[in-house]
């Protein structure tokens, strides 16, 4: 039967249809796009740590149910640092986007945060010792001109937000989480490690909404809330998680860190459409520079890969 199985399943990767593969990976990116603006929506109630809590908690309980065999195993002293390690940097980067959200437009937001793509072989270099290669370091002086010009109030004078610079930050702490991740899933079970991330990360935002938010309200019941909330657990990052899974498998890894780095067009897509988010000149001149760099940081990768929890 598992010799079966085995030959079932290796028949159905190679007939796969590439292009239905790419579609997969397209539409995950256009899936984390909207959870931006959702985000937006669910946090018109629910306060940012109170949300990632709930969206935590119920990555964790699908996770244990469908993978535990794979997960108990690992769960031994030698992963608690690295548990805690890319806990504590999920936690930062969630908490620093999702605190910047409540105050800037969705996708200004996703194209701020963005800049993780550029940022992770200069993580690479401080974390690894691997030096980044020169293409990097264009692509970080472009990346750095495009939020310049994103912070061009009124076209004219410089000027960033308190919610700008979370979200800057969001990248910089982002860079060094993926960095912790590759190097961590090459000693342990990728799985058992993105389950003690979210339950690691979990604590700590639930921890910090019990201290410092205020407690859940029926404000929470409201449709569109309840909409958001699980357009984000099922939406953005169970359907999505898995798409991109199945997609990784049957695109080249160069195409597919393009395709999926659209999720930034698709966040101010949907923004502009549904939130009424407003473009200046200076925005898109900045939204365009700030793409440019991350598609030069994924066509010519460093010793990384993309990916997404």
């Amino acid at each position: 039967m598992a010799k079966r199985f085995e030959a079932l399943r290796s028949r159905w990767s190679r007939s796969f249809p590439p292009n239905l593969a790419r579609l997969m990976l397209l539409s995950c990116a256009a899936l984390w796009g909207g959870s931006y603006l959702l985000a937006k929506v669910a946090m018109a109630a629910i306060t940012p740590q109170w949300l990632m809590t709930l969206r935590m908690a119920g990555a964790c309980a699908c996770m244990f149910i469908l993978f535990h065999r794979r997960i108990m195993p690992a769960l031994n002293r030698s992963i608690i640092i690295p548990a805690l390690v890319v806990g504590l940097t999920y936690w930062g980067t969630m908490i620093t986007q999702m605190t910047g959200l409540t105050t800037i437009d969705p996708g200004r937001s996703a194209f701020l945060t963005a800049s993780y793509c550029v940022l992770t072989p200069f993580a690479m270099w401080v974390v690894s010792r691997i030096r980044p290669k020169s293409i990097n370091l264009v692509a970080g002086v472009i990346c750095l001109i495009g939020v310049g010009f994103v912070s061009l109030k009124d076209g004219r004078s410089l000027s960033l937000s308190v919610g700008d610079w979370l979200t800057i930050a969001t990248g910089i702490i982002f860079s060094f989480n993926l960095t912790c991740l590759g190097v961590y899933t090459k000693r342990f079970d990728p799985i058992a490690v993105t389950f003690v991330q979210f339950a690691v990360s979990g604590v700590l935002f639930l921890a910090g909404a019990v201290l410092t938010e205020p407690a859940p309200d029926a404000a929470w019941l409201a449709p569109p809330v309840l909409a958001s909330v699980l357009y984000l657990f099922l939406g953005a990052t169970m359907t999505a998680q898995i798409m991109q899974n199945i997609g990784l498998a049957h695109v080249p890894a160069s195409q597919a860190s393009i395709i999926m780095c659209t999720e930034c067009l698709f966040a101010v897509l949907f923004s502009t459409l549904f939130w009424g988010e407003r473009l200046m000149w200076s925005s898109l001149v900045g939204f365009a520079l700030i793409f440019a760099a991350v598609l030069m940081s994924v066509i010519r990768p460093t010793r990384h890969s993309l990916h997404r929890n």
